[in-house]
């Protein structure tokens, strides 16, 4: 007996991976990955009329959708406190676009992290 209902799922599955969310290998492209990350930051600042400093990175993740959307987590600095964000920046470089999305906090930075 064949369940047309696990085909179905399989489909969605392979449907869910396109335009989905995937890793990205920590040395690969990754000094444009910081350059994203210290945009992210900057347009954060301008926006917020804050003052973060960029410290590192602590994922990236991309998602193919109509260019790409970069999803960072970084740690940066408020005052002498590491805090973690994660930071999604829309970029189109054929069309010299790039965008922050959002940039939201979301923890302190481990005690033991280092730059």
């Amino acid at each position: 007996e064949f369940d047309f209902k696990e085909k179905k799922t399989l489909e969605e599955r392979k449907m869910a991976t396109v335009g989905g969310i995937k890793e990205v290998d920590g040395n690969q492209n990754s000094l444009e990955i910081e350059s994203l990350a210290r945009f992210a930051v900057d347009e954060h600042n301008k926006k917020q009329n804050s003052l973060l400093q960029f410290e590192k990175i602590v994922n990236t993740k991309v998602q193919v959708v109509s260019g790409t959307m970069h999803h960072i987590t970084l740690e940066a600095l408020d005052g002498d406190k590491k805090k973690v964000y994660e930071a999604k920046v829309w970029e189109k470089p054929w069309m010299h676009f790039k965008e922050l999305q959002e940039f939201k906090y979301i923890g302190d930075a481990p005690s033991g992290s280092s730059s």
